[in-house]
């Protein structure tokens, strides 16, 4: 992963990561089991970083336009404080995120990839989607990830925070 020096100086302003869940933390397939109802598969390098984030004190919100008990769980599991779900919408996530929170928008960082991802892509300090995303959100875009959705580009971009902000994991 190269940064452009742009992006470089985008990621120093970050204070928080935002992510869209069907086709960034997962390939954007859902599966329906009898009983149970609809499920995704979660990449577990992506929750790792993830989870190194927050516990650096770097906080990740979920806006997700889906809602199902596996997005529940997982945004439980991962310790993930600042979820807003079953609303694509996601314009009303952002402003009730920055009122919560207090952060600016050009504080902000946002992985998404479909058209309703946009209003929020194009507010943002720094964009990013996915290589399958439609091209109308990668132009819009500030990176577009080498991984595909679901399978670490979450962590790509998670990778790019830590080493702009110098995060480093204690293994002590």
């Amino acid at each position: 992963m190269k940064l452009s020096s742009g992006n470089k100086t985008k990621i120093k302003k970050l204070k928080c990561l935002i992510l869209d869940v069907d086709g960034v933390l997962t390939d954007g397939r859902i599966f329906w089991i009898k009983g149970q109802g609809w499920t995704r598969q979660y990449h577990t390098q992506d929750g790792y970083g993830m989870r190194l984030l927050i516990k650096s004190g770097f906080p990740v919100a979920i806006f997700s336009g889906g809602e199902s008990d596996d997005l529940r769980e997982r945004i439980k599991v991962l310790g993930v404080e600042h979820a807003y779900i079953g609303n694509e919408n996601k314009l009303i996530a952002l402003e009730e995120f920055k009122r919560k929170t207090g952060f600016k928008e050009s504080e902000m960082a946002f992985i998404g990839d479909e058209l309703f991802d946009l209003p929020v892509l194009n507010k943002v300090g720094f964009s990013a989607t996915v290589p399958h995303a439609c091209e109308e959100v990668r132009k819009s875009v500030d990176y577009v990830t080498e991984a595909q959705g679901g399978m670490g580009a979450v962590r790509e971009v998670i990778e790019m925070i830590r080493s702009v902000h110098k995060i480093t994991i204690k293994t002590k």
